[in-house]
């Protein structure tokens, strides 16, 4: 089995360490494929950066010229795109917000995310709301640490990020979701010292695309995940 794996920004030191956490996840004869798009924002902090980054992810599934694929993992925290790709790709697309969101619903009655800048949460809940998970989340909190600054220090990493995690846990969280790709590397750190699981989207991801193709099933063509309508479409500027 061969699960892609897109980052949603073009730095491609955390699509390597995504990938360490997807490969750390799968099973054995599952082989991961990191995708990181040629275009778009370094880092996805905010609206603008969402959509360009949707629309770069869409674009390098769409251009992939790799090994045949069985799933693809979105391994963006509260980005666009989920259902664009589910239109666009014959097997099945496992958003590592959706999945993290599920596996917590498992394991807890109310689960806290605990993500990156304050900007992103309301982005992340209305993700978890179009996704039908948000009646189960207790708090989205950020720790104030930008993306790219999570690898900087690591014990400052870890110190916001149990900062943050005691504010889900007082709003009612039972379980906590890292609410980074980039933060995969924080689970077991942390998750002893708050005495609370803690799910990372990563690794739910590829378990749950695991669990999709071992059963045989894939996106519903049915209806809202249809496949696009054929007509003309422009990709990027037209050349002159």
């Amino acid at each position: 089995m061969r699960i892609v794996v897109t980052n949603c920004n073009t730095t491609r030191e955390m699509t390597e360490e995504i990938v360490r956490g997807a490969r750390a996840a799968a099973g054995p004869g599952t082989t991961v494929t990191g995708l990181t798009p040629a275009w778009g924002p370094e880092s996805a902090e905010g609206w603008l950066d969402s959509y360009l980054s949707a629309a770069a992810v869409l674009d390098a599934l769409r251009t992939y010229k790799g090994p045949p694929y069985d799933a693809v993992v979105l391994a963006g925290f509260g980005e666009h795109g989920r259902e664009g790709v589910r239109e666009l790709v014959d097997v099945p697309v496992v958003d590592i917000t959706e999945a993290a969101a599920h596996l917590a619903c498992l394991l807890g009655r109310r689960y806290g995310v605990v993500t990156t800048l304050e900007r992103s949460c309301g982005q992340i809940q209305d993700s978890l709301e179009t996704a039908g998970v948000a009646r189960n989340c207790a708090a989205v909190v950020g720790t104030g640490l930008g993306v790219l600054r999570l690898g900087d220090d690591d014990e400052r990493t870890e110190t916001a990020f149990l900062a943050a995690a005691e504010r889900a846990r007082e709003a009612g969280a039972e379980v906590l979701v890292l609410g980074c790709a980039g933060m995969t590397g924080l689970r077991r750190a942390v998750g002893e010292k708050l005495g609370l699981p803690v799910v990372d989207g990563v690794g739910a991801a590829v378990k749950l695309a695991e669990s999709l193709v071992s059963l045989g099933l894939t996106t519903s063509r049915t209806g809202t995940y249809a496949k696009p309508l054929p007509k003309r479409r422009l990709w990027g500027r037209p050349s002159a």
